[in-house]
């Protein structure tokens, strides 16, 4: 294998990363919220907005429902207007993460559904405010499992970003359909999905780490 090869592959894992970096970050930035506001706005929520909770469920559940693929494509009005390109790394970016957001936000209010009433319950009989709740009972009390939450979408997003890949998002996966696929060299997709094999499990090596590290806190 030469050294430019050498080089393509490294830096495809680079923009790989960099992808599913950006997209996870952002997702949790939006979705963990989201996964809060979907679940404290439930009937008999002590911030139950049950309109506002149908409308927020129905716009999760419409994002979760629309296979990636077909939202890259179709928001790629929107991906331009947002980093002016439909193609390239930061394009990649846009779809990952408008998919990743519901995502995280359903995995953070099954995890908050672990939560014992109890708990809420004591909080609110010590005068506790609805921001007090969420900070001091909810988030860290289903911290494990928001992070086992997070641990999923990023795996997640190591596969869409293959996906994207195929379509001009750069990365791993665009490598192995253009040398790998088109140029008939196995070599170079085998290598593709090694490196997509050992991304994922260092990921979710890191995230059992992060869980235990919690639950003994």
């Amino acid at each position: 294998m030469s050294d430019a090869m050498i080089e393509l592959i490294l830096s495809s894992t680079l923009d790989t990363l960099y992808m599913v970096g950006i997209s996870g970050l952002i997702s949790a930035l939006a979705g963990i919220p989201l996964g809060v506001l979907l679940y404290v706005t439930r009937p008999r929520q002590f911030l139950a907005l049950p309109i506002l909770n149908h409308l927020l469920g129905v716009i999760t559940n419409i994002g979760r429902s629309i296979p990636f693929i077909i939202l890259m494509v179709a928001i790629i009005p929107f991906t331009r207007m947002i980093v002016g390109s439909s193609i390239g790394l930061n394009a990649a970016v846009v779809p990952l993460t408008i998919a990743a957001i519901p995502f995280v936000a359903r995995l953070v209010e099954g995890a908050l559904n672990e939560i014992s009433p109890g708990l809420i319950e004591a909080a609110q009989s010590m005068g506790a405010t609805p921001w007090q709740i969420i900070m001091k009972v909810l988030l860290p009390e289903a911290r494990g499992g928001i992070i086992t939450g997070l641990t999923i979408t990023v795996v997640t997003l190591v596969s869409y970003s293959a996906m994207a890949g195929a379509v001009g998002g750069g990365g791993l996966g665009d490598l192995g359909i253009r040398y790998g696929y088109n140029r008939f060299e196995p070599t170079i997709m085998l290598i593709t999905v090694a490196i997509l094999v050992v991304m994922v499990q260092g990921f979710q090596s890191l995230g059992d780490y992060l869980v235990r590290r919690s639950d003994h806190k």
